[in-house]
């Protein structure tokens, strides 16, 4: 009986309040209507926050509305009239809608924790009309605006990362070119190595000043435009030397400049890459919720790598019909071009109201407010964090020998890929098939062959599994006559294979 009266009184006070609502409104002047609108429908996404989170206070039990529900059913009315069009009709509509989930609900004689629920599903109407603006209908399937901004800037992940295939090969080249880079010299590639790293932190320090200074839209479109930059200046130089060098010239000051700059630009090219994947992701972790995100990750993912095996594919027959330094041309044309997709993305988030932007400044004013003097280190901080969680330092120890590994499998592919194959174009097209076929062997293992054999497989196994099988695949590289070697030097495709398989 006091589950009734309480429903019928949740009720009768939600009718009252919508017509009342939907009453002043309509009886307002045309200029304070109009005005009145256009200042709702600004706030309209933060007062579906507001309201959200309330109710959630009062499904819990800790808001004052448990015992004053007449507050937060009148609110609701206001927030109705604010997403619908403000006639009296429809504000009318949405209160009879909840007075008869009331009344149903009074005679099922259900509890008054479930009260809540009715007033959640007048709110729901309104967040769906919500949801609809500004969805478009792309064959025919209707894409709201968190997806169609997630997809843009998938599109713009998925450009860079075909530039980062073309590039990548083509640096490759040239840096072990006995003409133009350094492929008489076979200590080079792995010295050239070891800059990738400090040169890698120097670019995200920069980044981070960008970010604090300019916010996350602009940071996004100065990095992508800048590394642009540097590859295609870099293209139109190498472009302009490479007559002049004559083969076998190895002192003159043209050949130590065009060494040089190739040498540079492979170091450059390693470490640019997490710089922009790094913002693609967290505007797109910013705009989805977990739930989609574990959804949604995998196959943006996948888009990435096939766009990345059809740019390292086409290598071969690009480098051969306007040279490497035209490949670096292609590249940098196509990362430029990917900004236009991130611009996109962010303009979605900002006229539809989330964009991460927001976030980010209200971050870093109360970061700035409340600023506080820390002397205390980094490094003492990571050993503070170590100590405290175990699991954390014996990652980092997993990754320290991951990449190692990996570094080494990369120094031993490239000086014994320049070894066998002596022509540039030749090798441009070996080094882009061997990293599509990478990407399409990741593809396959992470969207096929991992998801099926996690269900019956521990996760623990297959951790222990994979340094198994490069620790058996490592000593046929270390011993070549364990794999029927005849000679000391283990074979291009034994490494080529030992590598992939890391990949």
């Amino acid at each position: 009986m006091r589950s009734s009266s309480n429903s019928l009184a949740v009720a009768i006070i939600v009718a009252l309040s919508s017509t009342s609502a939907a009453v002043n409104y309509a009886s307002a002047g045309s200029s304070r209507s109009s005005s009145h609108t256009s200042l709702l429908h600004r706030h309209r996404l933060t007062r579906r926050q507001q309201l959200d989170l309330e109710l959630q206070q009062f499904q819990n039990g800790n808001n004052s509305l448990k015992t004053d529900p007449a507050r937060y059913v009148a609110s609701i009315a206001r927030g109705g009239g604010a997403s619908s069009s403000g006639t009296t009709s429809k504000a009318k509509s949405k209160g009879a809608q909840v007075v008869r989930a009331a009344t149903s609900q009074s005679n099922d004689n259900t509890s008054d924790d479930a009260a809540p629920i009715i007033i959640r599903g007048g709110s729901s109407n309104n967040n769906n009309n919500n949801e609809d603006d500004g969805s478009i209908s792309l064959l025919g399937i209707t894409i709201n605006p968190r997806a169609l901004a997630t997809l843009s800037m998938a599109i713009c992940m998925s450009l860079h990362y075909l530039a980062y295939s073309l590039a990548r090969p083509a640096t490759m080249t040239l840096f072990t070119s006995s003409r133009l880079g350094f492929g008489n010299n076979v200590s080079a590639y792995p010295f050239a190595m070891t800059f990738i790293s400090p040169v890698s932190f120097v670019l995200l320090l920069f980044y981070g000043s960008v970010l604090n200074n300019l916010g996350p839209l602009l940071a996004l479109k100065h990095t992508t435009l800048g590394c642009a930059s540097i590859l295609g200046l870099s293209s139109l130089l190498i472009s302009k030397l490479d007559p002049q060098i004559i083969e076998g010239d190895t002192t003159s000051l043209l050949a130590i400049l065009t060494r040089y700059t190739v040498g540079a630009l492979f170091i450059f090219r390693e470490s640019y890459v997490q710089l922009i994947t790094s913002q693609h992701w967290s505007f797109i972790s910013s705009v989805l919720t977990p739930n989609q995100s574990s959804t949604w990750f995998a196959p943006i993912s996948g888009l990435t790598s096939i766009t990345s095996a059809l740019a390292a594919m086409g290598v071969g027959k690009l480098s051969a019909v306007w040279g490497l330094q035209g490949v670096l041309g292609v590249a940098a044309v196509v990362l430029g071009g990917s900004v236009v997709f991130g611009e996109a993305a962010y303009g979605i988030a900002e006229k539809n109201g989330f964009n991460p932007a927001d976030e980010h400044k209200k971050k870093h004013g109360k970061s700035s407010s409340s600023k506080t003097n820390n002397d205390e280190s980094l490094i003492t901080k990571a050993r503070d964090v170590f100590t405290r969680v175990p699991t954390l330092w014996a990652l980092f120890c997993e990754i320290l020998a991951c990449q190692g590994l990996s570094t080494v499998l990369n120094v031993l592919t490239v000086t014994k890929v320049s070894e066998v194959i002596s022509d540039d174009t030749e090798r441009a097209g070996w080094m882009g098939n061997f990293f599509a076929t990478i990407n399409v062997l990741s593809c396959v293992f992470q969207f096929g062959i991992l998801p099926a054999t996690s269900k019956y497989t521990e996760p623990s196994m297959l951790w222990k599994g994979m340094p198994m099988l490069m620790l058996v695949m490592t000593c046929f590289v270390s011993v070549p006559k364990l794999s029927g070697g005849t000679n000391g030097d283990p074979s291009l495709n034994l490494i080529a294979s030992a590598f992939l398989v890391m990949k």
